[in-house]
């Protein structure tokens, strides 16, 4: 039996959460659509129609969006670092972090969206993150 490094235990926690707002924007905009009864046009220009929606209904795609961006970087830093046999606690909390604050900007964006709230939370997830990469890559050009 192989080993299994706990640094991937964030990445699929992000992973699963990614799916949590799948879900969640799927069981709003389906609603929204039924309840604007829009006829759903293949020619209109992407995001026009569901520009229509309620704001509400979209944060939540807004932020599954969001989930395709800056996780980009966290997928192969933490594989790296599991890669590499690092597992230090150090490593291990810097990423279960980026994952809560990356949970707690998508619940805010759902629900409240401030957008200045939502600043502060990616500023301080995107600097966790950044302390990550740093430690990866100073362990493997270091």
């Amino acid at each position: 039996m192989s080993h299994v490094s706990p640094m991937l235990a964030p990445a699929m926690g992000l992973v699963l959460w990614t799916f949590v707002m799948w879900f969640w924007m799927y069981a709003t905009r389906i609603p929204a659509i039924r309840a604007a009864k829009m006829r759903l046009d293949p020619d209109a220009p992407r995001g026009e129609q569901m520009a229509t929606l309620p704001p509400s209904v979209r944060w939540k795609a807004d932020n599954y969006n969001h989930l395709f961006e800056m996780p980009t970087i966290f997928y192969p830093t933490v594989l790296v670092l599991a890669f590499i046999g690092d597992t230090s606690a150090s490593s291990l909390a810097l990423a279960w972090t980026y994952v809560g604050l990356r949970v707690v900007h998508s619940v805010f964006q759902a629900t409240v969206n401030k957008i200045e709230v939502r600043f502060v939370l990616f500023s301080i997830s995107s600097l966790v993150l950044l302390a990550l990469a740093l430690k990866a890559a100073w362990a493997v050009m270091g």
